[in-house]
């Protein structure tokens, strides 16, 4: 298998979820795919790293972007991450995760973090999945 193929199946698990579908104002997209000046909720997979040895390892990312929510704070107008929009759209994305099963392939959600993209105004949260792969092409 090679990291094209990785993030295909990441994308074919997220793209074929209704849910998601229904809950970002945006899109799912493969790396290098998102409009460069989306303003909306987007989800992008990309694939780290692959090895090639057998059983074949890697690392992929899931990365929702959602973009910062202006709030008044002290009376001056502000951008800050919108916690709850991230909240919901990463429970669905990591209920699709777990619940994905692809033969000869071990996915495993292994960390997140949220990000700031101050320049843009938008916070992503980078969701790490680790792959074990068995099957042989």
């Amino acid at each position: 298998m090679n990291s094209i193929e990785t993030d295909d199946i990441l994308f074919q698990i997220l793209n074929g979820n209704a849910e998601i579908k229904q809950a970002i104002t945006g899109g799912i997209y493969t790396m290098g795919e998102r409009p460069d000046d989306s303003q909306k909720e987007d989800i992008v997979v990309n694939n780290l790293f692959l090895n090639h040895t057998v059983p074949q390892t890697g690392t992929s990312n899931v990365n929702i972007h959602v973009p910062d929510m202006t709030v008044t704070i002290g009376g001056k107008q502000q951008k800050k991450g919108n916690r709850e929009r991230i909240r919901t759209i990463t429970g669905l994305v990591l209920q699709a995760l777990k619940n994905a099963n692809v033969e000869g392939l071990g996915i495993r959600v292994t960390n997140e973090s949220i990000i700031k993209e101050p320049n843009i105004f938008e916070h992503y949260n980078n969701i790490r999945i680790d792959w074990n792969i068995h099957k042989t092409n």
